[in-house]
């Protein structure tokens, strides 16, 4: 772990990359924002996520390739509760982004 919380073995592997991703599915009410930022956090990944109103959930993720395309493979799956349905990801230019949260 570096002094900024990020992973050590995913923080420094590749370039700098940001992924813009749709959630669709039973996720939301199942944890799976709270469960996005932890895993994110624990991964080096900077970011955040949000419920939308018409039940999906939206989130960008900042980072490593590496780790940006780990945790968009763990989109898929999500929280235990969830159910997901669906995942669309537009890549963008990274902004320099510090730090995982939930917005609201």
């Amino acid at each position: 772990m570096t002094a900024d919380g990020h992973a050590e073995d995913e923080s420094d592997d590749g370039d700098r990359v940001r992924a813009h991703v749709f959630v669709s599915g039973r996720v939301q009410g199942v944890y799976y924002r709270a469960t996005t930022r932890d895993t994110a956090r624990e991964r080096g990944v900077d970011g955040w996520v949000r419920n939308l109103e018409d039940g999906r959930v939206e989130a960008v993720f900042e980072g490593p390739e590496r780790a940006v395309t780990g945790m968009l493979e763990w989109c898929h799956e999500g929280s235990p509760a969830a159910d997901v349905s669906g995942v669309e990801v537009e890549w963008e230019s990274p902004r320099g982004l510090s730090g995982f949260e939930i917005r609201y």
